[in-house]
C-alpha cells in the first residue's frame, strides 16, 4: 500500500485544487457499504487531512467536506439495503464474504438505533450498518437524524488529527516542540493501550490500572509543565493562527456550556434523577466521581496558581491548571459512558467511552482555542477526571459490578440532559462573541 498511497498524495501535492474533492470522495468511500471494507479509507483520510492542514484547506472546510462525504456514503448504503433487502447478500463481495454483513446484522438487531451511533466508530461495522438499517426498513427520517449526529462526531475524530499534523508541520514551531509532543503523546498512547487491553481481557482490576496510569501521567504533568513550554506555545500558536469568526462562535458556545455553574447543574440533575429512579449505587458512583473531580480540580488550581495565556482582551483572574472546563466535561461524559456500558461487552463499553470523549474534548479544546488555557492545562484536567472516574468505578465495584440501568431510566436522563444543554446553548449564544472578543 506504500507506493500506491505515495502516488496519490504526491499527485494531490502537485494538484492541490483537487484536494477538496479528494477529502469528500475518500470520506464517502470509507462510509460506503462493501467499498469501506476493501479500501483503506482510514489511512487515506489521515493522508489527505495532513495535506489539507498544510495550508490547502481550512479546518472548517476539511471537517465539512468529510461530514458531507460521510453522509453521502451513509445515504447510498441505506438505499442499497432498502432496495435489495435480503437479496443484498447476492451482491459481489457479500456473496463470498457473508460474515461481513452477518456481524453488522447481529449488532443492529441487538442495539437498534444506538448501533448506528456507536458502530460509526468501529471500522468493520461503519460501512455496513447503514445498509443493514435499510434492509430492515428503518424509517428514513430516524436514520437521517442519527446519521447526521454520528457523521459530525466521526468527521472530527478522523480528520482533526491529520489536519492538525499537517498544520503543525508547516509552522516554524519552537525548538523542542516535537520531542515534548512525542513524550506527552507516547504517555497517553501507553495509557490508552493498557486500558484497552485490560478491558478487552476483562481483567478484574482494569479500573484500578487505569486510575493508576492516570495518576502517573497527571503527576508528571504537575511536575513537568514548566518544562513543556515549547509544546504549549507551539500548540497555542497553531490554534490562534487558524481562528475565524464562525469557529469563534461555536467555541464560545461550547466553553460557556462547560462553565462551572453549568457543569454543576448537569451533575446535580444526573445525580438527582438517579436517586429518583432508585438507582442507588449508580447515584453514589456518579455523585462521588463528579464531586471528587470538582474538589480535586479546585485544590490543584489553587496550589499551582499557574497564570493563564495572554490571549484574551480581558484576562481572567482565576488560575489556569488544571482546566476546570476539561475536568468537569470529561467527568460528566465519562460517568455517562460508564453507566451506558454496564452489562455490555468490552468492545461496546470502550466505544461508549470513545464517543463520550468527543463532546468533552470539544468543550476542553474550546479553552485552548479561545486562549483561556494552555494545552497542558486541558490535558491535566482530562487526566484528573479520568483517574477520579476510574478510581470511583473501582471502589463501586469492589464487591459487585454495577448493573445495567433500565431503558426507562435512560429515556428520563438523556432527554433531560439534552434539554438542559440546549437551554444553555441558546441562552449564551447571543452574548458569546461579546464576552470572548479579541
Amino acid at each position: 500500500m506504500g507506493p500506491w498511497l505515495d502516488s496519490i498524495t504526491g499527485w494531490l501535492t502537485v494538484n492541490p485544487q483537487w484536494l477538496a474533492a479528494a477529502v469528500f470522495i475518500v470520506a464517502c468511500v470509507e462510509c460506503l457499504a462493501i467499498a469501506g471494507l476493501i479500501v483503506p479509507g482510514t489511512v487515506l483520510l489521515f493522508a489527505v487531512a495532513v495535506l489539507a492542514g498544510s495550508g490547502a484547506l481550512s479546518l472548517g472546510e476539511t471537517l465539512l467536506l468529510g461530514f458531507l462525504g460521510g453522509i453521502l456514503g451513509d445515504v447510498v448504503s441505506y438505499f442499497l439495503g432498502r432496495h435489495f433487502h435480503q437479496n443484498i447478500r447476492r451482491l459481489p463481495g457479500l456473496r463470498h464474504h457473508p460474515e461481513w454483513i452477518a456481524g453488522a446484522e447481529a449488532y443492529f438487531q441487538r442495539y437498534g438505533i444506538a448501533s448506528l451511533l456507536v458502530g460509526r466508530f468501529i471500522g468493520p461495522l461503519r460501512p455496513m450498518l447503514p445498509m443493514v438499517a435499510g434492509m430492515f426498513d428503518m424509517p428514513f427520517p430516524r436514520f437521517a437524524a442519527v446519521s447526521l449526529l454520528a457523521a459530525a462526531g466521526w468527521s472530527i475524530a478522523y480528520l482533526l488529527p491529520g489536519w492538525a499534523t499537517g498544520a503543525a508541520l508547516r509552522l516554524p514551531l519552537p525548538e523542542g516542540f516535537w520531542p515534548q509532543a512525542g513524550i506527552v503523546a507516547g504517555s497517553i498512547a501507553v495509557m490508552i493501550g493498557i486500558s484497552v487491553t485490560s478491558s478487552l481481557r476483562r481483567h478484574r482490576h482494569a479500573s484500578a490500572y487505569i486510575a493508576s496510569l492516570g495518576v502517573a501521567i497527571l503527576f508528571g504533568l504537575f511536575i513537568g509543565y514548566p518544562y513543556l513550554t515549547a509544546l504549549d506555545q507551539g500548540l497555542m500558536a497553531l490554534v490562534q493562527e487558524h481562528r475565524n469568526p464562525m469557529i469563534d462562535e461555536i467555541a464560545v458556545t461550547f466553553t460557556l456550556i462547560g462553565e462551572f455553574r453549568n457543569m454543576l447543574m448537569f451533575s446535580a440533575l444526573l445525580t438527582i434523577l438517579l436517586v429518583l429512579t432508585r438507582q442507588w449505587r449508580q447515584a453514589i458512583f456518579a455523585g462521588g466521581a463528579l464531586l471528587s473531580t470538582a474538589l480535586a480540580n479546585t485544590g490543584s488550581k489553587l496550589f499551582f496558581a499557574r497564570v493563564r495565556p495572554e490571549v484574551l482582551s480581558e484576562p481572567l483572574t482565576s488560575y489556569s491548571m488544571p482546566s476546570g472546563h476539561a475536568s468537569g466535561a470529561f467527568a460528566l461524559f465519562l460517568v455517562l459512558a460508564v453507566l451506558a456500558g454496564r452489562g455490555q461487552p468490552p468492545r461496546m463499553r470502550l466505544t461508549w467511552l470513545f464517543i463520550a470523549c468527543l463532546p468533552a474534548l470539544s468543550i476542553a479544546l474550546s479553552r485552548v482555542y479561545l486562549g483561556a488555557h494552555w494545552p497542558t492545562d486541558v490535558l491535566a484536567g482530562a487526566m484528573l477526571a479520568a483517574c477520579v472516574c476510574a478510581a470511583s468505578l473501582w471502589l463501586s465495584q469492589r464487591r459487585t459490578s454495577l448493573n445495567a440501568m433500565p431503558f426507562r431510566v435512560w429515556w428520563l436522563i438523556l432527554p433531560s440532559l439534552l434539554a438542559l444543554f440546549a437551554f444553555f446553548a441558546l441562552r449564551h449564544l447571543p452574548h458569546a462573541m461579546l464576552r470572548y472578543a479579541y
